[in-house]
């Protein structure tokens, strides 16, 4: 089990949710959920996405994001925002070992309050017109970068 954590701001879709946690699972993350999420976290669709791997994830529900942020700050640790209003690629961040990897709403992202409190905002360059990539996939990109450069 690594330090690294992902933490998803109120997730829309229980399908997304189960893959970043079976992801997590597999690769020995641990992941925060920033409620309130737009679904039940019990949720079938996200069972059937988490599949088995849901007993082997290190999850903690959080019943807001202040709540969130109070439970961060006082673990010292660094909160690395995905936002496709970001400069620096992802590529080019230098992770630490116990960042917090954040990705926002799949229908919203993160309010600019949340934006703000992060310690650093990292992008997925992409094709011009496009509006984004699949939270999941978004999740599995930038985890898999930050455990090459900290493992």
């Amino acid at each position: 089990m690594t330090a690294l954590r992902i933490a998803l701001y109120q997730p829309d879709i229980p399908g997304n949710t189960g893959t970043i946690l079976r992801l997590a699972a597999c690769l020995g993350l641990g992941v925060d959920i920033i409620e309130p999420a737009g679904f039940d976290i019990s949720d079938r669709n996200l069972r059937r996405a988490g599949m088995d791997y849901l007993a082997n994830v290190s999850l903690v529900r959080h019943v807001n994001f202040d709540r969130f942020e109070e439970w961060r700050r006082e673990s010292r640790r660094r909160l690395v925002l995905a936002s496709t209003k970001a400069a620096e690629c992802y590529t080019d961040f230098a992770y630490r070992a116990d960042d917090i990897l954040l990705f926002g709403r799949e229908s919203a992202g993160v309010p600019e309050t949340v934006h703000d409190r992060a310690d650093a905002r990292i992008i997925i360059p992409m094709v011009e017109g496009q509006r984004s990539i699949n939270v999941a996939m978004s999740a599995a990109m930038i985890a898999g970068e930050a455990l090459r450069q900290t493992r």
